[in-house]
């Protein structure tokens, strides 16, 4: 049956109020998938045609399936799981003239002014102490909790006009109650005693529903699609997928929205060393793992820019893409992106054997762009590859905008990419 990728993806988003929880929800979609799931403190014990999954930190996933026979190398495509935010942080309560607010800081680049006047909430993790164990637990409050009311323009003129401050006007707030509340909130939440909580990672995600729009439905807008509409439309290709001679392998990575520089982040050792565990487990030596690596193709997918026609003048004169039109191939001469004329080349065949789309994306060369997760994660592990990502407008605002049929581009070109084999390019 074919699969309905935007309803997926809405119905992903909706259970991915931050990184550990869409985590969590890939993993509940392995599990039903017959997937085994491995420790990186245990022995690994592989069959080829099987398919599994580790996760670091609870907030990165990175899942494969074994070929029958003898791997030529990886198949991979990567995305990321974080999104800016705000992290509550410790003690957050502050309680002043009788009302309670949450202190925060910033996490990523995030469009400030987009998280007021939304309804918002709280979602991460909490480490409880359960005896001489300390215990992970997903908090999510699946209500409307908190909100950061904006000031009424009549008490400053010149609001617009001026940075926002983070620390004095983007704390939010809880409620009209007593200083204690967001302690015995947090405890209940987290079914357990105040005293017994000694961790937490707890971030503001927005309320707000994905929403289907425009004259032919043809627009998505929700929270969070940076970068979780690819992270969910590779992964639909990827359970898709039947793996003929390489390893197909799916990873989502946290803290991309920060540098990546994180025990969980894409300049971490994760890839590498599950790439090196899964070559062991297959009975291969150290240079039978390089060969594979030499052999292997790497796809970092992480959403573009689309021309937003309000401010044609910010893109590049001819590489503009527009949503709807296919998967965007990111270029970028100051090496921030990836993608190379070899690689290029491979992800263009690619498209056209599958049939899907593609449009190229190229900074306007006096606007500076950011950069994204497959150099940060060429520093570990060196694999030939492309950045590609799906086009948005309002990337890194509380809610963003894409188009409604992208997301179905992307599942159907992983499904071939994971399935297929790359072209051969003369040396």
């Amino acid at each position: 049956m074919k699969r309905d990728v935007l309803k997926e993806l809405q119905e992903f988003l909706v259970e991915s109020p931050g990184c550990f929880h869409a985590v969590a929800a890939l993993k509940r979609r392995l599990d039903a998938a017959g997937f085994t799931e491995l420790s990186e403190t245990e022995r690994w014990s592989l069959k080829p045609g099987k398919g599994y999954y580790v996760i670091r930190s609870g907030s990165s996933i990175i899942s494969f399936k074994l070929p029958k026979g003898k791997p030529e190398g990886f198949h991979i495509i990567a995305s990321h799981s974080d999104s800016p935010s705000f992290k509550l942080k410790p003690d957050p309560a502050m309680w002043s003239d009788g009302l309670l607010r949450l202190n925060v800081e910033g996490y990523g680049g995030m469009i400030r002014h987009t998280w007021f006047d939304r309804p918002l909430s709280v979602a991460g993790r909490v480490l409880v102490e359960d005896g001489d164990k300390l215990v992970h637990k997903l908090v999510y409050f699946d209500r409307d909790l908190v909100m950061i009311p904006s000031l009424a323009i009549h008490l400053d003129r010149d609001k617009h006009e001026g940075p926002i401050k983070i620390q004095s006007e983007l704390l939010p707030l809880l409620g009209a109650t007593d200083a204690d509340a967001w302690k015995k909130l947090l405890a209940e939440a987290a079914g357990t005693k105040i005293e017994k909580i000694l961790g937490t990672d707890l971030f503001l995600t927005c309320r707000m529903a994905p929403s289907v729009w425009g004259a032919q439905n043809e627009f998505l807008s929700a929270p969070r699609l940076d970068d979780l509409a690819c992270a969910y439309g590779s992964f639909a290709g990827f359970l898709d997928a039947t793996p003929k001679g390489s390893i197909a392998l799916h990873c989502v990575f946290d803290n991309e929205e920060v540098g990546s520089r994180s025990m969980q982040g894409a300049e971490s050792t994760f890839l590498k060393t599950t790439a090196q565990r899964i070559c062991r487990g297959l009975g291969m030596d150290e240079e039978g793992f390089d060969t594979a690596i030499a052999s292997s193709f790497m796809v970092s997918a992480d959403n573009a820019h689309a021309l937003h026609p309000n401010y044609a003048g910010k893109y590049d004169p001819v590489n503009r893409p527009k949503m709807n039109a296919g998967i965007v191939l990111k270029h970028h001469a100051g090496q921030k992106y990836m993608t190379d004329a070899i690689s290029e080349a491979v992800f263009k065949k690619l498209c056209k054997k599958s049939g899907v789309p593609f449009q190229e994306y190229a900074n306007n060369s006096d606007v500076p762009g950011g950069s994204t997760l497959g150099n940060i994660s060429n520093t570990q592990l060196s694999i030939r590859g492309v950045d590609i990502g799906l086009a948005q407008l309002a990337m890194h605002s509380t809610y963003e905008t894409m188009g409604a049929a992208d997301a179905g581009y992307l599942a159907q070109f992983a499904s071939a990419f994971y399935g297929g084999k790359l072209p051969a390019v003369e040396n």
